[in-house]
């Protein structure tokens, strides 16, 4: 199967964003910084893309001007095993950004993320219909995700 690699478009600052990703996520690291040559669309030496990994994933950030921005239409999902996990990655990447809700953000590169216990999905697709809504309900009232809250109000004690 072919490996696919997720490309980031940033105006500037596909390095910066690179080396602040790979300060979040363990087992991170830059793999190539390419710059720009003569005559292209930007001044020769300037970077033109870092390809680096996150935590064994693939990712190329380009920097190829400000035409283009991020949405919300295309987010990246953190699995967190708990809440520990939870509150590291939305503290880090939260820090400078956007708090959204039922556990999405936009970081200070207006890239957005969806950082999600285990626990929302095992929640969500829960046998019982009606533990699975109260909790769907605590999560849309969520920002950052409570494991404990997103429980409580699945068991109907919350």
């Amino acid at each position: 199967m072919p490996k696919i690699t997720p490309a980031l478009w940033f105006d500037t600052q596909g390095e910066e964003a690179a080396t602040f990703y790979c300060s979040v996520f363990p087992n991170s690291s830059i793999k190539n910084v390419s710059h720009y040559g003569e005559n292209a669309p930007r001044p020769a030496g300037t970077v033109l893309a870092v390809d680096f990994e996150l935590d064994g994933e693939q990712f190329t950030a380009i920097n190829g001007g400000p035409e283009f921005t991020f949405t919300e239409a295309v987010s990246l999902m953190i699995d967190c095993a708990d809440q520990q996990e939870v509150d590291h990655y939305w503290s880090k990447l939260s820090e400078g950004g956007e708090e959204g809700p039922c556990g999405w953000l936009k970081d200070r590169y207006g890239l957005s993320w969806q950082v999600i216990p285990r626990a929302l999905p095992e929640l969500m697709n829960d046998p019982d219909p009606a533990r699975a809504q109260r909790a769907a309900q605590a999560m849309f009232g969520m920002k950052k995700l409570d494991v404990a809250g997103l429980y409580a109000a699945a068991d109907g004690t919350g």
